[in-house]
């Protein structure tokens, strides 16, 4: 089952950047903090108006995106 109808993309919404339903939380910033180690629960804790369905749809189009691109591996500093 997609979510991806969740993630949308608008010129006056965050710079046309991809955006979960609209409100101006962009799937970057999401991914920043789950990347962080913030927990699906921490990250709707803060942000109330968002669903786990959402963040689902955040991970889903993460997983299309890298999916299509060439990937350079690098070293952590």
């Amino acid at each position: 089952m997609s979510r991806m109808e969740r993630i949308t993309t608008d010129p006056a919404i965050c710079h046309g950047k991809p955006v979960v339903r609209g409100l101006r939380y962009p799937v970057e910033m999401l991914l920043e903090l789950l990347a962080a180690g913030m927990s699906m629960d921490e990250v709707l804790a803060d942000y109330p108006e968002l669903e786990v369905d959402d963040l689902l749809a955040v991970l889903e189009y993460a997983a299309i995106v890298t999916a299509q691109r060439t990937t350079i591996p690098f070293n952590a500093a």
